[in-house]
């Protein structure tokens, strides 16, 4: 188990400008990661009242899960490790494992029961993740549902460093600033998407 705040920002990029990040960087094709993340939550989205996600990541050797609760800065990880078994079984019958126990703890805090959570999307992204001047830079690419996207994220520890200084940064680099939704937003969407699509042909 483990507890961090984490202090993030982030921009979408077309798939050119992630190119040349790529080639900016020097990124190479072993520098990158996939991983899968399982997001949970109640069918009347408690968590997401409360500004928390839920998180199951799945890499090739290891598992864990993580709730971020919001800071008055940044967020708290709350991060307990699981098996690659775990995630396949909780991926399977789409509930939350109840050997997070860290997080079940937290969860019990807010009245919110492990019966009560249910896969709400799936989202896999290969990263590139390294340190710059400025902390830690991931180049992402991802899928979920029938989308696919390209996104750059920038994790300081830097409390004093806002979204002005990352604007900098992107206007540095040559790239333009788009708000950005989070992993779990945009996956949830596009499942609700996706499964209202299966619902009206099937009518």
């Amino acid at each position: 188990m483990s507890k961090e705040i984490e202090i993030e920002f982030k921009s979408m990029l077309t798939n050119d400008e992630y190119q040349q990040l790529l080639h900016h960087y020097a990124i190479t094709d072993d520098s990158f990661v996939v991983q899968t993340n399982l997001y949970f939550d109640t069918r009347d989205f408690q968590l997401k009242q409360h500004g928390m996600g839920l998180r199951i990541r799945r890499f090739s050797t290891k598992a864990e899960a993580t709730l971020k609760v919001p800071q008055t800065i940044g967020l708290l990880e709350i991060t307990d490790t699981l098996t690659l078994t775990d995630a396949q079984r909780a991926l399977q019958k789409e509930q939350f494992p109840s050997k997070a126990t860290e997080i079940h703890t937290k969860l019990q805090d807010l009245g919110i029961s492990l019966h009560e959570l249910h896969l709400i999307g799936e989202l896999t992204t290969k990263r590139s993740e390294f340190s710059i001047a400025e902390g830690k830079l991931a180049l992402d690419e991802s899928w979920y549902s029938d989308h696919h996207d390209f996104e750059l994220e920038l994790e300081v520890s830097d409390a004093a460093y806002v979204e002005a200084n990352f604007k900098e940064f992107l206007k540095k680099m040559h790239l333009p600033y788009r708000k950005t939704q989070n992993k779990i937003v945009r996956a949830v969407a596009a499942r609700q998407s996706r499964d209202k699509k299966r619902r009206d042909s099937n009518d």
